[in-house]
């Protein structure tokens, strides 16, 4: 068999206020060089930093990038300068994919043109996925660039977890539930099957990925079938500062007393809310468990967050038909045995039984031997999938 060649990739994630950026030696295994963030884009004190592949910093300093062309600037301009040179692809996460993208495709401008009509769907992040892509097409013309959609993980919900009950002239303009972190559930499941775990590829799984952003999948022999998050990454769970689901009444109320416009509307719910809004203190779940003790309001953030999560669990379980195995992932549930415990108290009807040791020494596995529901942590790798997309799409071409 003819061993595949090394090429590099460079892969990007864009978020609203800041960039991450991984480059890889992509051959018959992946290799990480080294991966990076800028952050706090348009605000002050913003950080670059730039780690090795053994997490040793190779370069660190406060930077002020006032928008995403002076933070794609910078990043694209330290990659040239400490790399091997322009890489031989580049892929990006592309948080919203609309009706039409379910799988990770090839930039081009109809592509281009297709994506900037989705900007509506998620105003917070395709703006500045799209600058990103322009941009390294300008510093690096001719190099394969590929778009990997967060939603397409999904598509395979069935048509009517997807839909959304409003009149159909709405639902017709793609008014549909997608989900999201669908690059970070690849990748668990990925890894789930490449370790010939028999429930990856024939079981009823709930991946959950708790960070800033929160959210969770139900996984059935392989398939995603539903998820926590719908038409946009706000919907769901409670997150650090966005709402998770929220009663509509609760919009209606606020726009009729004149509180809110629009605009005003977009910041609450995606920037004032969920952990931070509940404590006014914090939306770091670890500060939140450090001032809870003596904070009432820091106290009713985190029973909330894991009340939330406990009771997504049980729909989820319930579109499942059961349960064989949970996994957490993303900063809160890798990290967090206590808000692992309190996630999975009372749900031993459910067959979930923690190992409190286990647990807490953050084990690969921390159910019980005898629990009917394995439970699982494990580190997740968005830049990976993103690096293994691409890697397909350049050799499909």
């Amino acid at each position: 068999m003819m061993n595949k060649p090394l090429i590099t990739i460079l892969a990007l994630n864009t978020g609203s206020s800041s960039i991450k950026f991984s480059l890889f030696e992509s051959g018959e295994r992946e290799e990480l060089l080294f991966s990076g963030s800028l952050t706090r884009i348009g605000l002050n004190e913003g950080r670059f930093s730039v780690v090795d592949s053994g997490g040793r910093y190779i370069d660190c300093e406060r930077v002020e990038a006032v928008d995403h062309e002076t933070a794609c600037r910078k990043v694209f301009s330290w990659v040239m300068n400490h790399g091997p040179g322009i890489p031989d692809a580049v892929g990006h996460r592309v948080v919203h994919g609309g009706p039409r993208y379910t799988a990770s495709e090839r930039v081009t401008p109809e592509l281009l043109d297709s994506v900037a009509k989705l900007v509506p769907y998620a105003p917070e992040h395709l703006p500045q996925a799209l600058n990103a892509i322009r941009y390294a097409a300008s510093e690096f013309p001719g190099v394969l660039q590929v778009a990997c959609f967060d939603t397409a993980f999904h598509s395979t919900i069935p048509p009517v977890a997807k839909l959304c009950p409003i009149p159909e002239e709405y639902r017709r303009e793609g008014v549909l539930r997608y989900g999201f972190h669908g690059l970070s559930y690849q990748y668990i499941l990925s890894e789930l099957q490449a370790g010939d775990d028999p429930l990856a590829r024939k079981g009823r799984l709930i991946l959950a990925h708790l960070g800033h952003g929160a959210s969770m999948a139900a996984v059935l022999d392989g398939r995603s079938i539903e998820t926590t998050m719908g038409f946009s990454p706000a919907g769901g769970l409670v997150m650090s500062t966005r709402t998770g689901d929220l009663d509509p009444g609760v919009v209606l109320f606020l726009l009729h007393q004149g509180r809110l416009d629009a605009a005003g509307l977009r910041d609450m719910v995606n920037r004032k809310s969920g952990l931070l809004g509940v404590s006014g203190v914090s939306d770091d779940m670890r500060d939140l468990l450090q001032a809870e003790k003596s904070d009432e309001r820091a106290q009713e953030a985190v029973a909330l967050f894991c009340y939330s999560a406990r009771k997504h669990i049980g729909a989820l379980a319930t579109a499942l038909g059961g349960l064989d195995l949970i996994v957490f992932t993303g900063g809160i549930g890798q990290h967090s045995p206590d808000i692992r415990e309190r996630i999975c108290s009372g749900l031993g009807f459910l067959g979930i039984r923690l190992d409190r040791e286990r647990n807490m020494n953050n084990a690969g596995i921390i159910s019980q031997d005898a629990s009917p529901v394995v439970v699982r942590v494990m580190e997740t790798n968005e830049e990976m999938t993103i690096v293994r997309e691409t890697r397909r799409a350049l050799e499909a071409g």
